[in-house]
């Protein structure tokens, strides 16, 4: 159960519908996020719900069935849509493209992907700072010089950044210099690093773990709801399987179905789902086609130079056509 509450509500009038819910046998759970102000109900009694949609300072009341009811589209049929400034908003009628490298590595380098997304009209640019890495060994980042770097360069220029948070302490540092704060797949369960992203108040685009179901995405979700952020998005990167032809299976099957579960934005990863070069258009087209409100996906000057993902980082010239393509694929779903 989500009981919405009406803006500004007395103190008392709280309490009173607090102890309704506990009277009733639920759990009264209180959230305030940056738009609203709700109770969430948990119990398995069966009432009358017009006995609470009915007191003072109640603005809505609704009966939520799944385990994870602030994201669940049950209550909320209208999308969410997440507004980062100068007309840049991710969510449904916006399709968004995020594009850059996969690390940042001098002021050179961001410089080209800037210019490269500005000509193309791209308003956001990934790349990472802090950067999980299998091998102890592997370059692991710039950290926050090359953050404040990054920023500098792209604000100038009128582009929002996306970036990955590895851990609850990074937060306050990189906050004045990040426009949405990427949770990668390895920290998608990391319920410390969500709770305090729920705090944060700033835009987050939470992947998929490597191995993880539908549902525990959407309960990471719900923890970062909860918490007092609503400003989610969800991205699909692929899940590891048994099969070596590729370094993931891009599951676009998931797209449908968090668009029909969810009201929050379901984003796309082809770099990491296929992560062969030569195929990241075909599988970015087929997931415009598959539903994604938007595409994130890897380009670099000269991949075969990148420090990191090179085998799965398109080129400029590539990078150009591939956001042609896929502007004319959801112009022909639009279309429908």
């Amino acid at each position: 159960m989500i009981i919405q509450l009406q803006q500004g509500i007395p103190a008392e009038l709280l309490e009173v519908i607090l102890q309704e819910v506990k009277g009733i046998g639920f759990k009264a759970n209180e959230v305030k996020t940056q738009d609203a102000h709700y109770i969430v109900g948990i119990g398995k009694k069966d009432f009358d719900i017009r006995t609470l949609g009915q007191l003072p300072g109640v603005a809505d009341i609704h009966r939520v069935s799944d385990e994870y009811k602030l994201i669940s589209r049950k209550w909320r049929v209208n999308p969410t849509l997440i507004d980062l400034g100068d007309g840049v908003v991710i969510g449904e009628g916006n399709f968004s493209i995020m594009a850059g490298p996969c690390s940042i590595e001098s002021e050179r380098q961001i410089e080209l992907v800037v210019e490269h997304l500005k000509a193309n009209n791209v308003k956001i640019m990934r790349g990472g700072v802090f950067k999980p890495r299998s091998s102890p060994y592997a370059f692991r980042g710039m950290g926050l010089e090359g953050l404040r770097m990054f920023h500098q360069l792209c604000s100038q220029n009128g582009i929002k950044i996306i970036t990955e948070v590895m851990q609850v302490s990074q937060i306050e540092d990189m906050m004045d210099f990040v426009d949405v704060f990427q949770v990668g797949a390895r920290n998608s369960q990391n319920f410390n690093l969500l709770d305090a992203l729920g705090e944060a108040q700033k835009p987050v685009l939470l992947k998929r773990g490597i191995s993880g179901t539908l549902e525990e995405l959407l309960q990471a979700a719900e923890y970062i709801f909860s918490n007092g952020n609503e400003k989610i998005m969800l991205c699909e990167r692929g899940i590891r399987s048994y099969e070596s032809a590729y370094r993931n299976v891009l599951d676009l099957n998931a797209v449908p179905v968090l668009k029909a579960k969810t009201h929050l934005p379901v984003i796309v990863d082809p770099s990491h789902g296929i992560g062969l070069r030569d195929h990241v258009e075909p599988m970015s087209l087929a997931a415009v086609m598959a539903g994604a409100d938007g595409v994130i996906y890897e380009t670099h000057q000269k991949p075969e130079e990148a420090f990191s993902d090179g085998q799965q980082t398109v080129n400029f010239q590539e990078s150009e056509r591939l956001i042609k393509r896929m502007r004319q694929a959801y112009a022909l779903r639009e279309s429908f």
